[in-house]
């Protein structure tokens, strides 16, 4: 069953890595939120060694945008990537990307939702009304990859190619629903619960985000199977591994200096953890089937948590799937269309 042991991880993280996969991309478009820095800026370099037609690296700031976009330029001799704004704190800014690639965009063949955030020193919300974890980590990036499903379908359809969408998860997503956070998604509305104040004062901090990589894994799977119609269509959440990286910034006291000492013994490099997102884009050619719908890790697909796979778990998957598409319905009136249009109940 889908357990994280210490031996497994000790294991996995020490292990040596494979080179990053590599295929042609000529003609196709990528997509690659977060892209500006960590493990989305190694991933875009490595797809950037590949001629894309277009890669889009998504930045909630124009400065470290245009940056990581010369650093590209610089590093690979890469001159057509883009920086687009991308703020998943607010689905006024996701609504604004997918209307611009409706103006721009044309064909899409991969997209990495890679950007999230740790947990936050003190409890927020957005100003659409959830606590900001849940909607950057697991809220928003839903209704990035549903805006922006109908032109993937298309070109599947125009292209006959298989277009992927990729979902970063975490091995974390092992420790998630521990039985404070069961309290909480017990509850009729779960999500509401997930972004309450009781939830943030009662839960680990830590939890929260171990909490947002299973949602992740829910949103996959549940997308997965509901493209039945559309068979070319591949979605997969990866685990990234353990890396050095400034997405932990954010930590003080007792946790970044823990951090800091797990760094020293078994991070990997960014740029390793980078080729983890670009192996779940491009990896395992003829076996496809096999990766649609799994969790990837360290280029193969393997089984996820015990408590995803649980009575429990596919329960609650339904549950988070169907209040979810609620919320994003009401994001945005698209996300009814789409849905109707090109997904199974």
């Amino acid at each position: 069953m889908g357990q994280l042991t210490l031996w497994r991880f000790i294991h996995e993280q020490r292990q040596t890595f494979k080179p990053v996969e590599k295929v042609d991309l000529t003609g196709k478009t990528v997509i690659v939120t977060g892209g500006n820095g960590g493990l989305g800026f190694e991933a875009a370099k490595h797809f950037a060694t590949m001629n894309p037609a277009r890669l889009i690296i998504t930045s909630r700031s124009e400065e470290k945008g245009n940056a990581a976009l010369s650093k590209i330029s610089q590093d690979t001799g890469y001159t057509k990537a883009e920086a687009w704004p991308l703020d998943l704190s607010r689905f006024a800014s996701v609504r604004e990307f997918a209307d611009r690639f409706e103006r721009e965009g044309g064909r899409l063949d991969i997209l990495v939702e890679n950007a999230g955030m740790i947990g936050t020193p003190s409890y927020e919300k957005t100003e659409d009304g959830y606590a900001v974890i849940f909607q950057t980590n697991a809220i928003a990036p839903s209704l990035h990859t549903l805006l922006l499903l109908p032109y993937m379908i298309k070109t599947a359809e125009e292209y006959k190619t298989k277009p992927r969408i990729v979902l970063v998860s975490s091995d974390v997503h092992y420790r998630a629903m521990n039985s404070k956070s069961r309290e909480f998604v017990s509850q009729p509305n779960m999500i509401d619960a997930l972004s309450s104040v009781d939830y943030y004062n009662n839960v680990r901090l830590q939890n929260h985000y171990f909490d947002s990589k299973l949602l992740n894994v829910f949103f996959m799977r549940a997308l997965q199977a509901r493209l039945a119609t559309h068979p070319s269509i591949i979605v997969d959440a990866v685990n990234p591994g353990y890396c050095y990286s400034g997405f932990r910034s954010s930590l003080t006291g007792i946790r970044a200096f823990l951090d800091y000492l797990m760094e020293s013994l078994l991070a990997m490099t960014t740029e390793e953890g980078g080729r983890q997102l670009v192996w779940a884009a491009v990896g395992g050619a003829g076996s496809e089937e096999k990766i649609k719908g799994g969790y990837v890790s360290f280029g193969e697909v393997v089984e996820p948590s015990d408590f995803s796979l649980s009575k429990e778990g596919p329960d609650l998957e339904e549950k988070y799937w169907n209040q979810q598409l609620e919320i994003l319905k009401g994001a945005d009136p698209r996300i009814k269309e789409i849905v109707d249009r090109y997904l199974q109940n």
